[in-house]
């Protein structure tokens, strides 16, 4: 290879590095990646263990989102702490025997078009940051959309299967469950979304949507947000959703 040819190529990593927060175009010293690079990949691995593990903090949480006027029920999965529900995903999945009787005894039996559902998953670190912008962004459009919700369901230790056990308790038309997702070594606080028209235990991912990336240096609120909304209408009037669902807004820029 040629020494220009060699210039040029890294010059064009160089340039892409600019578009992304993958690890690309690290340079090296001798055979190795820079100290500074070796350090910052360290940093990273450090931040992800620490969302994944974050306890996630239920007073803060209220204390936000009591400010949206809209009653809220606390819930919690079969997982009993951290250590259970990251070796036993079934038991993030499910809820426990006191919060099935909670929705039982507190949700009035009326159906809901929508049951909205805020869990850590797996970073308390994205619910953190991102729900309440989120938040305040989509919640205005939901109450404005002629939608029926549910009280929101603030649940602890929860994978996005449990948004169908919630939602056949809350006889809604449509969930919505917004997590955290797994860290990546350059996003620990990435915040999904997941919508799914019909819930029943046992769907399976195929038949719901997903919104990843939401925080503030990736999908913006107000796009997440919106993504969400046409997701939602577009599922009433289909009445489905998953794979068979599109999200139409990606077709815009399509001549």
């Amino acid at each position: 290879m040629s020494k220009d040819l060699k210039v040029n190529q890294e010059g064009q990593w160089v340039i892409l590095k600019t578009f992304t927060e993958a690890r690309i175009a690290l340079g090296r010293t001798g055979v190795s990646i820079p100290i500074r690079e070796s350090l910052s990949f360290k940093m990273a691995h450090a931040n992800a263990r620490d969302a994944v593990h974050e306890i996630m903090d239920t007073n803060m949480l209220l204390e936000q989102l009591n400010q949206l006027n809209h009653p809220i029920i606390q819930l919690h999965s079969k997982a009993a702490d951290r250590a259970e529900y990251l070796l036993r995903p079934d038991q993030g999945r499910k809820l426990n025997d006191t919060s099935i009787e909670k929705i039982k005894t507190e949700i009035h039996p009326e159906k809901f078009d929508i049951c909205l559902i805020i869990s850590d998953g797996l970073s308390a670190t994205a619910l953190h940051k991102n729900i309440f912008a989120l938040m305040q962004v989509l919640f205005p459009l939901l109450k404005n959309g002629a939608y029926t919700l549910s009280p929101i369901c603030l649940v602890e230790q929860g994978r996005v299967a449990i948004s169908d056990e919630i939602g056949v308790l809350c006889h809604s038309k449509i969930t919505i469950i917004l997590l955290g997702e797994r860290p990546g070594l350059s996003s620990p606080d990435s915040l999904g979304a997941y919508i799914t028209y019909g819930p029943k235990v046992g769907n399976t991912d195929a038949l719901r949507n997903c919104i990843s990336n939401i925080r503030e240096n990736g999908l913006n609120y107000q796009d997440a947000a919106y993504k969400i909304m046409m997701l939602i209408s577009e599922a009433m009037k289909l009445q489905l959703s998953g794979v068979a669902l599109k999200d139409t807004t990606l077709l815009k820029n399509i001549p």
